[in-house]
C-alpha cells in the first residue's frame, strides 16, 4: 500500500498498480495502440501511467503545438535514473514538442540549503552537459534555464500563490509550522515551471507533457488544479451535451463564448446566467470520443487569452518506474553506492557492476535448479531501462535467466562492458556539449 507520495522522500514503490486505485493515475497501456513508433520505455512498460496524455497524443496526430517540461533538482550528482526524464523530454522534442528543463536551484537552495554557487555549478556540469550530450536541441521555444534566472516563471509562481493557501499545501506536502515560506515558495515555482510554457510568449496554451517518477504527482495534481482555478470558464462533457460553466467571467464574456460557439456551429447553443449548454449535437462520433469537448474548449481558451486570462491546460504527465539501486532499493543521488552517475569513471561503474544486487539465487546450484529472477535484478534493468535496443535480446536473456542456464557473472561482465563504453562515449559528447552552452544562452 502506497499511502502517501513524497517529493522530496525516499519513496519505493513495490506494486505500480495500486497507484491506479489510490492516486487516480491512469494506465499507460491504454493509450500505448495510438502511438505508431512509442518510446522504449512505452514499448517496455517502464512508463506505466499518465494522467491526460490523450490531450499531447492528438496534438502530435494533427500536429498540433504541445510541449515538454521536466526539471532536475540539483542537489547531487546526475545519474542514469536522471538520464530516463532528460530521454523523455527529447524524445518528446523529437516529435515536435517545444521543449523545456528547469535546473531547480531555487528548490534545492530551499529544501537542501545547497548554495546558490554549488547549485550552477551542479546544474551544468552534471544536468546541462548530460541532457546537451544525449540530444536536447536549441529551438525557438525549447529552454534550458535556472530557475532563479527565469523571471517570466517566477513572476507567474508570485500569480499562482493567489490561488493556493497554506492549508491545501500543507496537507499535500505535509507541511508543519516549522516549515519555511522560502520552502513552500519552491512548491509555487514548480508550479510555474510547469505552466510558463503555456503563456503568450511562449505560443500561448497547448497540451503540455510532464515525465516524472510516480513520487512527483503531488506536484502535478496541485498545478493542475491551479491551472482550472486561473480559468474563466470550465468546458465539461456531459450525457449527451458539452456545458461551458462561467466560473468568473463576466456577462459581456458570457455573451463573447456564446458568440463564439455559435459561429463554431456545433449544435443548438443556449445561454444562461452562469453557464452555456451545446445540445443536440450534429457531431455524435466527436462527442462520444472527447475530441468534440477539445475543439470547444481551444475556443473558449482563445477566447480567454484574447481577453488577457491565462487560458491554461491542465498539464499531462507520464509516470516512469523507479530504477532499482545497485545495492537494493530505489537508485537516489544521496547515497552513491546506489546508483552510477554520468560523470563517474568508466572502469570505477563497471566495478560497481561487479558489485551489485542480482536477482540470482543463493547458490550456482539453486540458480541452475531454480532459475533466477531478472524482475528483481538492478543488472538486468540497466539492460532494459539503457544499455539495449534490442527488444529480442531482452526476451532471451530473460529466459535464459529463468530457465538457469545464464548465470549472474555473465550478465554482470556483459552490463560492466556496455555501460563502460557508454559513459566513455557519454562523457566525450558531454565534453563538447560544453562548447555549445552559448546556444542555449547559458554562461560556464
Amino acid at each position: 500500500m502506497v499511502s502517501k507520495l513524497d517529493p522530496w522522500g525516499a519513496v519505493h514503490v513495490d506494486d505500480y498498480s495500486k497507484l491506479f486505485e489510490e492516486f487516480g493515475i491512469s494506465s499507460f497501456d491504454e493509450i500505448l495502440p495510438e502511438l505508431k513508433d512509442p518510446h522504449p520505455y512505452m514499448r517496455r512498460k517502464i512508463i506505466f501511467g499518465h494522467r491526460n496524455y490523450e490531450s499531447v497524443l492528438r496534438a502530435m496526430r494533427e500536429h498540433r503545438p504541445f510541449a515538454v517540461m521536466s526539471g532536475f533538482m540539483p542537489s547531487g550528482r546526475a545519474h542514469f535514473g536522471h538520464m530516463m526524464v532528460m530521454n523523455e523530454i527529447i524524445w518528446h522534442q523529437q516529435q515536435g514538442g517545444d521543449a523545456y528543463a528547469a535546473i531547480a536551484n531555487m528548490e534545492a537552495h530551499a529544501v537542501r540549503g545547497i548554495s546558490w554557487e554549488r547549485c550552477r555549478s551542479l546544474g551544468i556540469n552534471e544536468y546541462i552537459l548530460s541532457l546537451i550530450a544525449l540530444g536536447f536541441q536549441p529551438q525557438e521555444n525549447s529552454h534550458i534555464y535556472f530557475q532563479s534566472e527565469n523571471y517570466r516563471m517566477r513572476d507567474l509562481a508570485f500569480e499562482l500563490g493567489i490561488e493556493a493557501n497554506f492549508s491545501e499545501v500543507s496537507a499535500i506536502y505535509g507541511f508543519s509550522g516549522e516549515t519555511h515560506l522560502s520552502h513552500m515558495e519552491s512548491v509555487m515555482a514548480q508550479s510555474a515551471d510547469i505552466l510558463h510554457p503555456q503563456l503568450a510568449e511562449f505560443g500561448g496554451p497547448k497540451p503540455v507533457v510532464i515525465p516524472v517518477g510516480a513520487d512527483q504527482d503531488p506536484h502535478i495534481k496541485l498545478t493542475r488544479d491551479l491551472a482550472y482555478r486561473t480559468r474563466k470558464f470550465l468546458v465539461e462533457q456531459r450525457e449527451g451535451y458539452i456545458s461551458i460553466r462561467g466560473k468568473a467571467a463576466s456577462t459581456s464574456l458570457m455573451q463573447a463564448a456564446e458568440q463564439v460557439l455559435r459561429q463554431g456551429d456545433f449544435g443548438k447553443v443556449k445561454r444562461y446566467e452562469e453557464h452555456i449548454d451545446v445540445t443536440d449535437i450534429q457531431d455524435r462520433q466527436g462527442l462520444a470520443d472527447g475530441t468534440l469537448r477539445e475543439a470547444m474548449d481551444q475556443l473558449i481558451i482563445k477566447l480567454e487569452t484574447v481577453h488577457g486570462e491565462y487560458g491554461f491546460i491542465p498539464p499531462a504527465s507520464i509516470y516512469h518506474r523507479f530504477m532499482t539501486g545497485l545495492a537494493g532499493g530505489k537508485m537516489s543521488s544521496s547515497r552513491p553506492e546506489s546508483h552510477i552517475a554520468l560523470t563517474e569513471d568508466p572502469k570505477e561503474a563497471a566495478k560497481k557492476i561487479m558489485r551489485a544486487i542480482t536477482g540470482g539465487r543463493q547458490s550456482l546450484s539453486e540458480q541452475k535448479k531454480l532459475g533466477g529472477e531478472p524482475e528483481k535484478c538492478s543488472i538486468y534493468e540497466f539492460l532494459v531501462f539503457h544499455l539495449s535496443d534490442d527488444d529480442n535480446e531482452l526476451l532471451e536473456l530473460d529466459a535464459e535467466c529463468r530457465s538457469g542456464r545464464r548465470m549472474c557473472g555473465t550478465c554482470k561482465k556483459d552490463v560492466a562492458e556496455r555501460i563502460q563504453r557508454f559513459l566513455t562515449e557519454h562523457q566525450q559528447a558531454r565534453e563538447a556539449a560544453r562548447e555549445r552552452l552559448p546556444e542555449f544562452g547559458i554562461k560556464d
